[in-house]
């Protein structure tokens, strides 16, 4: 098994954790709000940020070199997820925690 470096852990950390707001907001948050939580670009890009983030962690943990691409991809959706949860009000936690997904995946596709 390949070394992973306290970065790279915290990074898989840091996807699971948004995987697991996004799906958790979306479902137990969105859903039962109706309205401008469950417009579609918005619920879709909720969606879209779970599995790019689940993705990622996947690829880290595989220890292939191409998880820089997806961590890539990942911190840019985690922002426009962020800014459209911001915009739709209500879901601090799940801005929070795209915003440091978004970090973490910057560094590791560094």
């Amino acid at each position: 098994m390949h070394q992973m470096s306290s970065e790279m852990q915290s990074c898989i950390d840091e996807c699971l954790r948004c995987y697991q707001t996004c799906v958790g907001m979306a479902s137990n948050h969105c859903l039962p709000a109706g309205g401008k939580h469950v417009e579609p670009e918005h619920f879709r890009l909720m969606l879209a940020c779970a599995e790019i983030c689940r993705t990622s962690a996947h690829f880290m943990l595989l220890g292939t070199s191409h998880h820089k691409h997806t961590c890539a991809e990942c911190a840019d959706v985690c922002e426009d997820c962020a800014r459209s949860c911001e915009q739709v009000g209500d879901m601090q936690h799940c801005v929070e925690q795209c915003r440091r997904c978004a970090e973490s995946c910057r560094k590791m596709a560094a």
